[in-house]
């Protein structure tokens, strides 16, 4: 396909994911037992025949650029094109932070300037689902749009998270409000966008010097007018964890229901990752592991129900875990109780320790390294 792709992968979410992006950027975020955020929209370029992308990044992102370090993973260790991750710089001429969206892209204008494709897909790494963005491509030019925003009708209550679209019956943008208080409509963008490559150098070069550097807010919006900006409807499975731990918890515990584990997984194209090398999960004699979703090298002595367990996760006799995501190297002592709970990496709890949220709703969360 004729088109690069840019990951947007360098916000920290204003602090609405709290401790789980103390260390690391959301896109590096672990998601149902094996992955990490940003692979769902790195197998999508790759699955939709994107082979050059740019991932733009630049909060905590030492966790995020050691994912990346191999492309081979998603296909992208070729020749003609690959996976480029661009963090902020300090030249001669420039020594300011990514300031924004636009900012980000601006500052890497040599991967747009240095490339012949004509369009070009721009995302971000922090949300879960499976496009054919040749599909969201082709729907661009056969409407000959400037810009296509994909979109998603909603029942949400959050939809004042995102922005939101009305379009005429031909698609084509009427209004856009960056979250609204009382949203007109359902259409939810999904922070997809298609636009030419030589477009979108004209619109940095014209905005960003002004001190304009959000894509949504100081370009879009400003240019809704005079360009053709359609809309482009998805209807598969999309979720984000960009709007805080509940969303974060709710993605991750999607992967328990089959069909949308099914999707992701079982369903070609696949979700690719990068491979870790850990035998296979064990379950000893007093394991009771129910509606569970693990990691390798896992090994289980207590019980487990409705939770997401990362690999190298080690349990004891009579613990029980229940409604609640364990991530990598965590190591729960005998006679624990864990519920309604975030445990973040290597977290260790003594025998005898009780961590227990309210609710599904009101999670207890363990930092990183955390010792009970």
């Amino acid at each position: 396909m004729k088109a690069i792709g840019i990951i947007l992968a360098g916000g920290n979410n204003e602090g609405r994911l709290g401790v789980l992006t103390d260390h690391r950027a959301a896109a590096a975020l672990p998601i149902g037992s094996s992955y990490r955020a940003i692979d769902f929209t790195l197998s999508n370029m790759s699955n939709s025949g994107i082979g050059k992308v740019a991932v733009l990044t630049q909060y905590n992102s030492r966790s995020l650029k050691d994912h990346l370090t191999s492309s081979k993973w998603w296909d992208f260790g070729r020749k003609q094109g690959g996976l480029f991750v661009f963090t902020p710089f300090i030249s001669s001429t420039d020594s300011n932070w990514f300031r924004g969206t636009a900012d980000s892209i601006y500052q890497n204008m040599t991967y747009l300037m240095r490339s012949n494709e004509e369009y070009v897909v721009i995302t971000s790494g922090d949300s879960i689902y499976k496009m054919d963005y040749h599909k969201l491509v082709q729907s661009h030019k056969e409407k000959g749009a400037d810009i296509t925003i994909a979109y998603q009708e909603m029942e949400r209550k959050d939809l004042n998270n995102f922005g939101i679209l009305e379009t005429d019956e031909e698609g084509r943008l009427v209004s856009f409000e960056e979250k609204p208080e009382y949203p007109k409509t359902k259409k939810a963008s999904l922070g997809t966008y298609v636009i030419s490559r030589i477009l979108l150098v004209d619109l940095l070069n014209e905005f960003v010097p002004q001190g304009k550097y959000d894509l949504v807010k100081d370009i879009l919006l400003a240019k809704r007018e005079e360009l053709k900006i359609f809309g482009y409807e998805f209807n598969g499975y999309w979720n984000t964890i960009s709007t805080g731990i509940g969303a974060y918890y709710k993605v991750n515990m999607d992967f328990l229901k089959k069909e949308i584990r099914d999707a992701f997984m079982n369903e070609y194209p696949y979700i690719e990752t990068k491979a870790k090398d850990e035998p296979p999960a064990k379950y000893n004699k007093d394991a009771d592991v129910r509606d569970a979703i693990v990691g390798s090298g896992t090994i289980f002595n207590g019980r487990v129900e409705h939770s997401v367990i990362f690999r190298k996760v080690y349990t004891g006799e009579g613990s029980v875990v229940k409604n609640s995501i364990i991530m990598e190297g965590c190591r729960i002592g005998k006679n624990c109780v864990v519920e309604n709970a975030i445990l973040d990496k290597e977290v260790i709890l003594s025998d005898g320790q009780q961590v227990i949220g309210k609710s599904t709703q009101d999670l207890a969360i363990l930092k990183k390294g955390t010792r009970l």
